[in-house]
């Protein structure tokens, strides 16, 4: 059985040459891919912290959010030792109260009377026990 070769009009004007630079730029493609994969698991990996930051997760947390509206909401945030009552809309972050330990731990408690939401499951099974079968 004879070997197949090349057409000519495939070999004449470059076309292997650009047979090959398709080629090298899909290897190049596909490096920057998992080159950007590897860095995005590398920061990830150092709790994000793009600027030296990481490790403050601990020190600043959201507590709680109430959403007023689109763009507004109320939230209360620990910062350190403080305790902050923010205003936060689309034109910007307003500080409306400094609160105690106290108050901020009476506002993030749940009611005596009400029980805690289920979990995901069980709202599931919930809702497929009631599903009737067709």
């Amino acid at each position: 059985m004879p070997l197949r070769k090349f057409p000519a009009a495939l070999v004449q004007n470059g076309g292997l040459d650009n047979i090959l630079t398709l080629l090298w730029m899909l290897v190049c493609v596909v490096a920057v891919i998992a080159l950007a994969y590897l860095f995005t698991k590398y920061v990830a990996g150092r709790g994000g912290g793009m600027m030296g930051l990481s490790g403050g997760a601990d020190k600043f947390k959201v507590l709680t959010r109430l959403s007023l509206g689109r763009e507004q909401s109320v939230a209360l945030v620990r910062a350190g030792e403080r305790y902050l009552l923010l205003g936060v809309a689309a034109s910007g972050v307003s500080l409306l109260a400094e609160l105690t330990a106290e108050e901020a731990q009476a506002l993030t408690a749940p009611d005596p009377g009400q029980s805690a939401p289920p979990s995901f499951g069980e709202a599931l099974r919930t809702v497929l026990k009631q599903r009737k079968p067709r």
